[in-house]
């Protein structure tokens, strides 16, 4: 072969085909996955900062409430072991386990599958592991033997934020509001007990009646019963247009508080909400070490009432040294900066050091 004879041409390698970026949907998407830019901050930390400066939560997050006032009851020091009894997005315990390292332990507690194992991912994350930082799927009406089977001799702090999270409020396929349509389902955890349609197509007049004044002081249950008790709801939406159409001519305003408080009783009537919380407060005194904190951040008078009356109950019998004399509300700063803080009631008590 002569020396001048071209050599064999190398294969051809195709180009890669062209890809488009991902693309925001537009200003009005259908689907709630990509309805909120916020959902996905490390793309549009612009966007975060507009909605938090706004005064508003981004979608998907949940802004921890009065933190400062719960680190000041709480006090959490070095070595301490501490108890999250809602876990949520992990906002107030990010803040305790920087104050209980080094050699100190949280235990997080919250019943919904779907957002702990993010929070815990968000945590660890973080480089809180497993020697600083335990979870448990579970209500924290079992707090004491949650406690013993993560190894825990009682508690120098315990939080428990009461209600339900952002994260909850903001996806529709959880039903808990009006926001954007969804199922009308309210649990806590999806994977246990019926949703609220169910609960409110089997309800009596009379029951329901009850539940809503027992469960949100609502001044219209009598004529809101008669309308809604025993008929199906599939969704929120319904259920919501259901609720303003029984108050034909109450203002709009009304109607729309009215439509929040028919949700919230069904909420706690679907979570058992009030049972697990009067389990808490009966055994919270055990689970306190001498000296050790319990604070209690609540939604509405329902839960403010029986944590109240627990407290002074626990002060009487001595298991409790010392209470909250007034209840502590967010300062107008944070009002401002987060509305969903508006409702917020704090209550602290401390057990005796000898006790």
């Amino acid at each position: 072969m002569s020396d001048d004879a071209p050599s064999d041409p190398s294969p051809t390698v195709p180009p890669a085909p062209h890809r488009r970026r991902p693309r925001y949907a537009g200003k009005n998407p259908r689907r709630f996955e990509q309805k909120y830019k916020e959902r996905d901050p490390a793309q549009h930390a612009g966007t975060v900062a507009k909605v938090l400066a706004a005064g508003k939560t981004p979608a998907g997050t949940h802004r921890p409430i009065m933190v400062a006032e719960v680190l000041a009851i709480l006090a959490p020091q070095p070595g301490e072991a501490a108890v999250d009894c809602t876990l949520g997005y992990g906002g107030h315990a990010q803040e305790l386990l920087a104050r209980l390292s080094p050699g100190g332990r949280l235990l997080g507690l919250d019943a919904d599958p779907l957002e702990l194992p993010r929070t815990e991912a968000r945590l660890r994350a973080l480089g809180f592991g497993p020697d600083t930082f335990t979870t448990c799927r579970t209500n924290f009406a079992g707090l004491p033997q949650t406690l013993a089977e993560a190894g825990f001799e009682g508690a120098d702090c315990v939080l428990a934020d009461l209600g339900v999270s952002s994260m909850q409020l903001d996806n529709p396929a959880r039903g808990f509001s009006v926001k954007l349509d969804g199922p009308l389902d309210l649990r806590m955890n999806p994977q246990r007990g019926q949703p609220g349609s169910a609960l409110l197509a089997r309800l009596r007049p009379d029951a329901l009646a009850w539940l809503l004044t027992e469960n949100a002081d609502e001044p219209h249950a009598a004529a809101l019963a008669g309308a809604l008790a025993g008929r199906e709801f599939p969704t929120t939406g319904a259920l919501a247009a259901a609720v303003r159409a029984a108050l034909p001519g109450a203002p709009e305003e009304e109607r729309g508080l009215t439509v929040r408080r028919v949700f919230q009783a069904l909420r706690i009537a679907v979570n058992d909400e009030f049972a697990a919380l009067a389990q808490l407060l009966r055994v919270l005194p055990a689970c306190l070490r001498p000296g050790g904190r319990v604070a209690v951040l609540t939604f509405h008078s329902g839960e403010d009432r029986r944590v109240k009356h627990a407290f002074e109950a626990g002060l009487r019998a001595g298991e409790y040294s010392e209470i909250c004399r007034e209840v502590l509300r967010p300062s107008p700063a944070e009002r401002y900066a987060n509305p969903r803080s508006g409702p917020a009631k704090l209550r602290w008590a401390r057990k005796a050091a000898g006790g």
